[in-house]
């Protein structure tokens, strides 16, 4: 069953401004260490984090819970490349997170549809 649908656009320069001027503060609070790590080893570091930024937003609208947190979600991708949610800290533990991710040279978007786990 469809819990709910959620949709972001993020700017990719935001995300280097937000960067730029409260650097590892704000990578810290946004992201999980392993979103970090692996952001780091991409060529496009700003894309790729503004793609993680925007799939964690659309989480949170398809979701409907306001008491998730930037660190109850992280965002990877599984062995094929496709994006993958994880729900931590005990968070989510009935959902299931369907994602798309796509991203340019200026923003990013992200997409998301939640459902219950069966």
């Amino acid at each position: 069953m469809v819990i709910g649908t959620g949709v972001d656009i993020t700017e990719v320069n935001r995300i280097r401004k937000a960067v730029e001027k409260w650097g590892d503060d704000f990578l810290h609070r946004v992201f999980t260490d392993n979103e970090i790590k692996n952001a780091k080893g991409k060529t496009f570091f700003f894309q790729h984090l503004a793609g993680r930024f925007a799939a964690k937003e659309a989480v949170f609208k398809a979701a409907g819970d306001n008491q998730l947190s930037w660190q109850d979600i992280q965002i990877s991708n599984d062995a094929q490349g496709k994006p993958v949610c994880l729900f931590l800290n005990g968070r989510g533990k009935k959902l299931d997170a369907h994602l798309s991710i796509s991203h340019v040279k200026t923003y990013a978007v992200a997409s998301a549809i939640i459902t219950e786990k069966t």
